[in-house]
């Protein structure tokens, strides 16, 4: 039986990764004491109908919570259940914007407490749970569909994972580089949309910037040889065991040349039979500034 622990910071995204368990056939259960936890996973071991996977979803509710759920996974290993725990975070500034987002309140606040302040007490309350964690995922710059997407190749069918997946991510320079990224592509020497008035508000995802991009002979020699990169490394990096080879394309503000780039690649690696995921990390960034 895979028994798995979920559990991070309030708003890092606990329930949409509880989803995306579901729907690889995890058996469920939302904000279960922790005090509860070693009677359960008994109960499910020895049931009739065996249950192969299991997803608990724990929250902070204050010191007894640690203490409780310390006692817990004590107890899980003297009945010799191997556990592993799943820990999501994000920054402080957006679990803060989701928070607002939501009006929602945190789950330490009482009468007259920041939010903010709340955040950094839960985040130092869960410093050895974190550090006690098989899985650690930032969802800061991450959608929803991005965390789905992260849940699925991780925990997914061995089968399934057998075959490295290629997740493409865009980026701009003035943001900093994508920490994740296992190869880092500066596709800054191409033609620059963006000086060009009508380009400008547009994005490598529309046809106008896409068809300008590549109109270059240079750009289509690029995207010839770089494919060919890829294709010749994949089955070295899948003979080293890798599930999952993270691509970084970048330009200078994440929204043109990298955004065209991305998708002509993520259409013909798929069209090659790939499991490819896209996400453009900073395409909205120069709306919120």
């Amino acid at each position: 039986m895979r028994f798995l622990i979920v559990t991070g910071l309030s708003g890092a995204g606990k329930t949409q990764a509880m989803r995306a368990l579901e729907d690889l056939g995890y058996f469920c259960v939302d904000n279960l004491p922790p005090v509860l936890m070693p009677k359960f996973a008994e109960l499910v071991a020895h049931a009739e109908n065996k249950i192969e996977k299991v997803a608990l979803v724990v929250d902070v509710r204050g010191q007894k919570f640690f203490q409780d759920l310390d006692w817990a996974l004590g107890e899980l290993t003297k009945l010799g259940i191997k556990y592993e725990i799943l820990f999501l975070e994000a920054r402080d500034e957006i679990l803060l914007k989701r928070f607002k987002a939501n009006r929602r309140g945190h789950p330490l606040g009482v009468r007259g407490s920041q939010i903010l302040d709340n955040i950094k007490k839960e985040r130092k309350f869960l410093e050895n749970l974190r550090a006690r964690a098989d899985k650690i995922i930032d969802t800061s710059d991450l959608q929803p569909a991005d965390l789905r997407n992260e849940i699925l190749n991780y925990y997914g069918e061995e089968q399934k994972r057998s075959k490295i997946s290629i997740n493409i991510v865009t980026f701009g320079y003035k943001y900093g580089l994508p920490l994740d990224a296992d190869l880092i592509m500066d596709v800054r020497f191409l033609p620059n949309p963006f000086y060009v008035n009508e380009l400008r508000p547009l994005s490598g995802s529309d046809k106008p910037v896409y068809d300008y991009v590549f109109k270059y002979e240079v750009t289509k020699k690029f995207t010839e040889k770089f494919l060919d990169l890829i294709e010749f490394l994949m089955p070295f990096y899948q003979k080293e065991g890798k599930s999952n080879l993270v691509i970084a394309i970048g330009c200078t503000g994440g929204r043109h040349r990298s955004v065209a780039i991305a998708n002509f690649l993520a259409r013909t690696l798929e069209e090659k039979n790939y499991e490819v995921y896209l996400r453009h990390r900073d395409l909205e960034k120069h709306r919120e500034e």
